[in-house]
């Protein structure tokens, strides 16, 4: 699979600004957690991406509402792979 290089790139910046704001909190969280648990930077971000790539397809191609409490779930529970 190719890479989305400027997508990345937009979803890392989502991370940094919710971690920032603390908001959500488990963003931050999560990030702090997988890097504790050996996970880089990267990688712990790339996992959290998982997370917000749901949100962010359900909302803009299913029609779906934003799911926060469905989001906050899948940050708290990784590493595990994210539920849709």
């Amino acid at each position: 699979m190719e890479v989305n290089l400027k997508l990345r790139e937009e979803f890392f910046g989502i991370i940094a600004k919710q971690c920032k704001l603390n908001d959500p909190p488990e963003t931050k969280a999560a990030l702090k957690r997988l890097k504790e648990m050996g996970y880089s930077d990267f990688e712990s971000k790339q996992l959290i991406c998982q997370c917000l790539g749901i949100e962010i397809f359900d909302t803009l191609k299913k029609g779906k509402p934003y799911n926060d409490k469905r989001y906050r779930k899948n940050l708290n529970n990784l590493p595990e792979e994210p539920v849709e």
